[in-house]
């Protein structure tokens, strides 16, 4: 679990810690329109409504551990396109697949986390569990977005998404190796439900 909470945070730190910085490249260096901006951000949305509606079946076929560890990884390798974005159509392009790539695989794994991580909490920690985990997102986000502020002001804003992007890749390792996410609950949660 401390394995995957620190995935979780490093994941979701870093990717938001892009989203200013992709503000001033966009809007700034690259020439951008706000509307340009907006659709590159609103479009890819769609793609949190297919992760979220395929979770149960995804899981169903190929098992919790699996999700886990397949799209556990794919959510780290597609920020890295963010540092070759370029002005124009193109550059739009690039940013809404980007997107998209990123929100449909956080979309599809977020609920087959959420649920791993009730199944492995014993129920009398889940309040404590949930509200760390909720507390530690919104810290590393902060910390992230503040560091990768002051990267970008000492280099650019794509030298500090690039950091960013690489980062990020370190991420998957993680994540279990081992098989035994496919149990439903662990025995000491077993045993706590039996107790209660």
């Amino acid at each position: 679990m401390r394995a995957l909470y620190l995935n979780q945070l490093l994941v979701g730190g870093l990717i938001m810690a892009t989203e200013p910085l992709l503000a001033v490249l966009l809007l700034g260096e690259l020439g951008f329109a706000p509307w340009q901006y907006g659709l590159a951000f609103a479009v890819p949305c769609v793609g949190g409504l297919i992760g979220s509606r395929l979770a149960r079946r995804v899981v169903a076929r190929y098992g919790q551990h699996r999700i886990i560890r397949t799209v556990g990884t794919l959510r780290a390798i597609w920020l890295i396109g963010l540092a070759v974005v370029q002005p124009g159509v193109v550059g739009l392009a690039t940013v809404i697949a980007v997107e998209f790539a990123i929100i449909i695989s956080m979309s599809l794994y977020n609920p087959v986390l959420a649920t791993y991580r009730l199944q492995q909490t014993p129920k009398d920690r889940v309040v404590r569990t949930l509200s760390a985990w909720s507390i530690g997102s919104s810290a590393t986000i902060a910390t992230l977005s503040a560091l990768g502020g002051l990267l970008a002001q000492a280099t650019s804003p794509r030298t500090a998404i690039t950091v960013a992007g690489l980062a990020i890749l370190a991420s998957p390792l993680l994540l279990p190796r081992r098989p035994d996410v496919d149990r439903p609950v662990t025995e000491r949660s077993a045993r706590v439900s039996t107790i209660a």
